[in-house]
């Protein structure tokens, strides 16, 4: 055997390898959950890659647009803020729920991002709220977030 057949196999062995290693994922059977190793979520992409699903909405789930806008309470029932929008890491997970605190009439206001675990959400006759253990000055001093709302 020549040295440049020896090369062109070697070569070809490691190309395929990788390949013949991958997977294609395979949807649970009805009424079973997906494998925690399943990559679940949005993707940042250019093209969708992911055969399209649909999604039964249950009547405990929070939509986003009834928290953004929603008012942020503390537990002595005092308005601290408003929830201006959520942080979604990786297109997977709430991570991050940005509050504006501070100002008047949109002046002077500031935004903190808060831990989704540290909020309770709460609709009592049909008003949405966000209650946080916490006050005005506390979220005054937080690390602030510099945030624009331009879609771009």
């Amino acid at each position: 055997m020549s040295y440049r057949t020896i090369i062109a196999a070697t070569t070809l062995a490691c190309l395929a390898a990788p390949a013949l290693a991958q997977t294609t994922p395979t949807a649970p059977a009805p009424g079973t959950a997906m494998p925690a190793t399943a990559d679940t979520g949005m993707k940042m992409a250019d093209t969708a890659t992911v055969k399209l699903k649909y999604v039964t909405v249950k009547p405990a789930d929070v939509m986003s647009s009834k928290l953004v806008g929603t008012t942020v309470y503390n537990n002595k029932n005092e308005n601290v803020g408003e929830v201006e929008d959520l942080v979604i890491e990786n297109g997977k997970t709430v991570t991050g729920v940005v509050v504006s605190v501070g100002g008047f009439l949109g002046l002077g206001e500031s935004y903190v991002v808060l831990d989704p675990s540290t909020l309770a959400v709460s609709n009592k006759d049909g008003k949405w709220a966000v209650h946080a253990d916490t006050d005005k000055d506390t979220l005054k001093n937080a690390p602030k977030f510099e945030y624009s709302k331009k879609k771009s």
